[in-house]
């Protein structure tokens, strides 16, 4: 495995606590059940202990440039990948996962995705975070 994630816990959906996108799009995905109990993933912020014990040496200071999925086995997805497992709970989101299974969409869309992460702050602006 790439970190140290108990298999008998569920994945972990590690966000930009700070950027109000990835807060927004943290509400969203709670509203549509995820990280409610018995769910297979919980959302943590990237600035938390855990966050930086789940990715090991992927962890950088400061704000993340994406989003990480880690499983309970300890392999992370990064990006647009990070977010894939959860579109069919979205509104529109089967319909959107079956045009991402088509390569260059699917490219575009992951082009699309470190667009936004990287001018975020810039367009959504940021939140003041209260962590534990």
């Amino acid at each position: 495995p790439d970190c140290p994630i108990d298999p008998r816990l569920p994945g972990l959906l590690i966000y930009d606590a700070n950027c109000r996108l990835c807060v927004g799009a943290k509400s969203v995905l709670e509203r549509a059940g995820i990280s409610e109990n018995g769910s297979s993933v919980r959302m943590i912020p990237y600035e938390s202990r855990e966050a930086m014990t789940a990715l090991g040496e992927r962890y950088r200071p400061g704000p993340p440039s994406m989003a990480y999925l880690v499983s309970p086995t300890g392999s992370v997805s990064q990006g647009l990948d990070a977010f894939l497992p959860f579109v069919s709970v979205l509104p529109g989101g089967r319909g959107l996962r079956w045009l991402l299974r088509w390569g260059p969409m699917r490219a575009l869309a992951g082009w699309g995705y470190r667009l936004v992460a990287r001018r975020r702050y810039r367009i959504f602006g940021s939140v003041n975070a209260t962590l534990p």
